[in-house]
């Protein structure tokens, strides 16, 4: 981990507020990308995440937390950080309990076939009382005109009802963005949209709809995968009678029940 990281007044602030001012405890590095390489950067742009020592939580079992998580995308040893990620938790109405990151789900490059190297992140705060939690997944690209990296995507979900944000890897859809966000009437279910990558490196909706996965009707599947023949079928990418887009595994029965998949 680079010494002047840690010593970031970024970092700082953190370790301190999260401790109540107490002198910063040791960090431990949990992630670091050298992003010169994939994006063939015009300097020597770095991905760091370092996360502080466990806590005492009454709301989880076994009585400790994670600690914080910070960030950092730099091209100066860590003297800056650019763009801001440790923001990226916060609604927009401000800071609140949940707006500091405690996990680090995802910290990889990804590269769409035939395109550019993108950075998909994903964090997620401490569990609420009632289990819901704060997840938020940024994707970004480089600019090399300007030397520095942008966010191209953004989403911020709350709850705890199997809502997904996933970057598809593979497939027709590779390089898009498929969120399953929950409804806020009935019937329950969830609202499906779908991002797709521009040539101008941006993401673009293109389509939206209600699901035909309810929540809880007991579907082991993902809601992502359960709709993944009903999206497919809405963006001309797969039609009834041809072979139907299923997971890779676990799932030995594949077959629709009002346009929802079920594999048993």
């Amino acid at each position: 981990m680079s010494i002047r990281l840690a010593r970031s007044a970024v970092l700082v602030l953190i370790w301190t507020s999260s401790i109540g001012g107490a002198a910063t405890p040791k960090l431990r590095e949990i992630a670091a990308i050298d992003l010169s390489g994939p994006f063939v950067t015009r300097s020597a742009w770095r991905f760091t995440a370092v996360q502080g020592p466990e806590f005492d939580d009454s709301l989880r079992e076994g009585g400790k937390a994670p600690g914080a998580v910070a960030l950092c995308i730099s091209n100066d040893g860590g003297r800056s950080c650019s763009p801001d990620l440790q923001r990226i938790l916060r609604p927009s109405e401000g800071e609140d309990l949940f707006s500091q990151p405690h996990f680090l789900g995802k910290a990889q490059v990804v590269t769409p076939r035939g395109g550019r190297a993108l950075l998909l992140v994903q964090l997620a705060s401490l569990h609420s009382a009632n289990g819901n939690q704060r997840v938020a997944t940024q994707i970004l690209a480089y600019d090399r005109s300007r030397d520095r990296f942008r966010s191209i995507y953004g989403n911020l979900t709350g709850r705890n009802n199997n809502e997904d944000v996933r970057f598809v890897t593979d497939g027709p859809l590779e390089g898009a963005v498929i969120s399953a966000e929950p409804t806020g009437n009935a019937p329950f279910g969830y609202w499906i949209t779908v991002n797709r990558l521009t040539r101008a490196y941006t993401y673009k909706q293109v389509i939206r709809f209600r699901s035909a996965t309810r929540y809880a009707d007991g579907n082991p599947l993902s809601v992502n995968d359960s709709e993944m023949p009903n999206i497919q079928h809405r963006l001309g990418l797969w039609r009834p009678g041809t072979a139907m887009p299923v997971p890779k595994k676990n799932c030995p029965k594949p077959h629709l029940v009002r346009m929802e998949l079920w594999c048993s």
